[in-house]
């Protein structure tokens, strides 16, 4: 099993319309989050979102500009920044003082 972060939180977005099915998004994924769907003409396809850990190398990638991910600044380095401090992991959402306001997880 792949290792995952927060649930639901992550900024990862796929736009099926605009994939060419290149699979460069799959080849620098460091999770296997995204694989490439054959029934849907092989287009790219978000497998598990919850294990990315929004790096943003497939989004940097991508040819056709179909992936988006806002790297560093979701909930997934949210936990990055727990384990390094001992803490739990917190995105700061609702937090007032981090700035990110609830916009920081979606």
């Amino acid at each position: 099993m792949l290792h995952q972060y927060l649930r639901n939180v992550v900024t990862l977005n796929l736009d099926q319309a605009r994939c060419t099915g290149c699979g460069t998004c799959i080849d620098v994924c460091p999770h296997r989050v995204l694989g490439l769907e054959a029934r849907n003409g092989r287009r790219a396809e978000i497998r598990d979102r919850d294990a990315c850990m929004e790096c943003g190398a497939c989004a940097k990638n991508c040819p056709s500009q179909a992936v988006t991910v806002r790297s560093g600044v979701g909930c997934a380095w949210a936990v990055v920044r727990g384990r390094l401090s001992g803490k739990e992991p917190s995105c700061g959402c609702g937090e007032p003082s981090s700035g990110n306001g609830s916009a920081c997880c979606g």
